[in-house]
């Protein structure tokens, strides 16, 4: 199995930029695994990519921007594909404090130690001034964590969705425009049962109130943590997602397809 895999910085939207990263998952193709940079004058990191990309992370993110120069690390939640460079983040950026809620501020101190004054927690329908820009945080409408947060800045416009919309692939690309409508839809059907397994229990009233946060700021760029930059897609990304929840729920392999895969590598 090819492992992790960190890609250029790419500048997305004003002030905005992607730090992708890409994760082979055996029998489904790969993931991405984004982070994101937003510069202003209080920047802000989301999330903190793979720790076993740790010094390909940091180096990317020093290419953008001095470390020291954070003001905010926004951790949509704290599962290890978002918080595992987030020590090395708060070692180099002395200033930075961790926007995240009540419980993701419990969970990420399983793992690591959070002063409480450098945590600063949100709730979703709370904003936050961030210098130029204020953010106003959102439940997204599918999220494998209760504390899930996402975020849009009301400067630019760009919605982060952390895990909603994200879609497992045959190779990495740039642009979701670059995935075909077939392979993007059967991605995200792919990915959201995966990720969250309780879609298919919702009730298609209920599931549409959760796309409200979505459908009601209408944004031109979403930016998930699991697809590649979307810019023009919204309608497109909502399409797969109410089709995504009539999919059946997915089963993985059990040990005796383990074993017959590692027979045949």
């Amino acid at each position: 199995m090819n492992p992790p895999q960190m890609f250029d910085t790419l500048r997305v939207a004003p002030d905005t930029r992607v730090l992708p990263a890409y994760l082979p998952v055996p029998g489904l193709g790969v993931l991405p695994v984004n982070s994101f940079l937003i510069h202003g004058s209080e920047p802000i990191l989301i999330d903190s990519g793979l720790a076993s990309l740790a010094d390909d992370f940091m180096a990317s993110l020093e290419a953008c921007i001095d470390p020291g120069d954070l003001c905010w690390t926004w951790i949509t939640h704290a599962d290890m594909a978002h918080v595992g460079n987030l020590s090395r983040v708060l070692a180099r950026a002395p200033r930075a404090r961790i926007i995240t809620t009540y419980l993701g501020m419990g969970k990420l101190g399983l793992v690591l130690p959070v002063p409480p004054d450098r945590v600063y927690l949100l709730n979703p329908g709370q904003t936050l001034v961030a210098g130029d820009r204020t953010l106003t945080a959102f439940k997204p409408p599918l999220f494998d964590a209760p504390e899930t947060t996402g975020l849009v800045d009301g400067r630019t416009g760009v919605m982060f969705t952390s895990d909603a919309f994200g879609s497992v692939r045959s190779a990495p690309r740039e642009s979701a425009r670059e995935i075909s409508p077939d392979e993007l839809g059967q991605g995200v059907a792919t990915w959201a049962s995966v990720d969250a397994p309780w879609l298919h229990r919702l009730s298609a009233e209920a599931f549409e109130q959760s796309l409200v946060p979505v459908t009601s700021h209408r944004p031109d760029v979403i930016l998930s943590a699991h697809l590649p930059p979307a810019v023009g897609m919204t309608h497109a990304l909502l399409e797969h997602l109410r089709a995504a929840r009539l999919a059946p729920p997915f089963v993985g392999p059990d040990q005796e397809a383990l074993v017959a895969s590692l027979s045949a590598a």
